[in-house]
C-alpha cells in the first residue's frame, strides 16, 4: 500500500463498522461484504469488483493486530494532514504532521522529524516505507497491499461411493474448457472440499492466483455405510442361524467376502466387527461393521408351520417384553 493510501483510505468506512469492532465482528461483516460483491456473484461488473478490491485491502489490514495497530497510529497522526505533490504547499503538505513532532521540543529540524516519523514504523520491523527509502515501493507499505490474488474457482463433482473410499485420479473440465485432473484421496466423505493451488484464475495485477476447490458428492451405496473409516452394513440370517449359531458370508467393498461366526441366541442389532476392512487411507484403516438382521420369513408351508407351532409349545415361557414394560413403568 502507498505511504498515503494510509491517511487517505477510512477502513472502517469502506467495511461500515465501529473502531472498536471486535475479531468476530469484523470478520462476519467482511464475509458477508465479500460474498455481494465477489466477481463470481457480480461477473462482468467493474463497479463491484473495484469494491471487492477495496473491502478485501480494508479487511487485511484491520484483521492483523499489528497493522490495524500502526494504521490507528498513522490515521491518528496524521489527521487532516496530506501527502501532495513537491511544489503545492512549500514542503510538500508534510506541515500538520511536523507540528506535532516540534510541539514542547524547541523547533527542532525537518530531517530530525523524518527520523521520529519512521523510527515509530522500524520498530522491530527492520525496515519501513518500501525498501528504507521514502517513495520506492516494493509492493506496498512493509511489502503488503501489493498485488492482488486471483479469485477461487469452485468446481464439482459427484463420484462413486468405491472411489471415494479408495480414492482414483479423475478428470475435470475447467471454466476455458480445457481438461484438468485432481486427485481423489482415498477416504473423501460427501461434502468434502479438495483445493487445488495456484489452479484458479490469473491475478489481474501480477500477483499469485487464486486456487481451484473441488467439492466433492459421493453416490450413496446400495449396500454399505460410512462411519467414519469403518463401513456398516446389515447382514440378515435366518431364525435358526440367530437362534442355533452358523457360519455366514459377509461382503466386502469392493473384494471377496469373508466368513463370520454367528453365535447362537444371537438377537437382531448385533454388531460382528471385522478388523481391516474398512476405509484404508493414509491416517489409518478402519473396519467392517456387519450388524444382524433376524429375517421372519413371509410365507411357511404346512410343515414348517406345524414345526413351529411344535417349537411354541416347547419354547421356555418368559415373557421377552418383561423388562421393557418394568422400565416404562418406573
Amino acid at each position: 500500500m502507498a505511504s498515503q493510501d494510509w491517511f487517505d483510505k477510512d477502513f472502517y468506512k469502506i467495511l461500515g463498522v465501529a473502531k472498536d469492532v471486535n475479531d468476530a465482528d469484523l470478520k462476519k461483516t467482511y464475509r458477508k461484504l465479500a460474498r455481494t460483491y465477489h466477481p463470481d456473484s457480480k461477473p462482468g461488473d467493474a463497479a463491484a469488483e473495484a469494491k471487492f478490491k477495496e473491502i478485501s485491502e480494508a479487511y487485511s489490514v484491520l484483521s492483523d493486530a499489528e497493522q490495524r495497530k500502526e494504521y490507528d497510529q498513522i490515521r491518528a497522526m496524521g489527521s487532516g494532514a496530506r501527502f501532495t505533490a513537491a511544489g503545492q504547499g512549500g514542503n510538500g503538505g508534510f506541515e500538520d504532521v511536523f507540528s506535532m513532532f516540534n510541539q514542547g521540543r524547541g523547533g527542532r529540524g525537518q530531517a530530525e522529524d523524518f527520523d521520529d516519523i519512521f523510527a515509530m514504523f522500524n520498530q522491530q520491523q527492520g525496515g519501513g516505507f518500501g525498501s528504507g527509502r521514502f517513495g520506492q515501493s516494493t509492493g506496498g507499505y512493509r511489502g503488503r497491499g501489493g498485488p492482488s490474488r486471483g479469485a477461487d474457482v469452485t468446481a464439482r463433482t459427484t463420484i462413486d461411493f468405491i472411489t471415494a473410499a479408495k480414492g482414483e485420479t479423475i478428470t475435470l473440465q475447467g471454466e476455458d474448457g480445457k481438461p484438468f485432473k485432481v486427485k481423489i484421496p482415498a477416504g473423501v466423505s460427501d461434502g468434502q472440499k479438495i483445493r487445488l493451488r495456484g489452479r484458479g484464475r490469473p491475478s489481474p495485477d501480477g500477483g499469485e492466483p487464486g486456487d481451484v476447490v473441488v467439492q466433492v458428492a459421493v453416490r450413496p451405496h446400495p449396500v454399505f455405510v460410512r462411519d467414519g473409516l469403518n463401513l456398516r452394513v446389515t447382514v440378515p440370517v435366518t431364525f435358526t442361524e440367530a437362534a442355533l449359531g452358523a457360519t455366514i458370508e459377509v461382503p466386502t467393498l469392493g473384494g471377496d467376502p469373508v466368513k463370520l461366526r454367528v453365535a447362537p441366541g444371537t438377537p437382531s442389532g448385533r454388531v460382528l466387527r471385522v478388523k481391516g476392512r474398512g476405509v484404508q487411507t493414509q491416517k489409518g484403516t478402519g473396519d467392517l461393521l456387519a450388524e444382524v438382521q433376524v429375517a421372519v420369513p413371509s410365507h411357511l408351508d404346512d410343515a414348517a408351520r406345524e414345526a413351529l407351532e411344535r417349537y411354541h409349545d416347547l419354547e421356555p415361557k418368559e415373557n421377552p417384553r418383561a423388562d421393557l414394560m418394568s422400565k416404562a413403568r418406573g
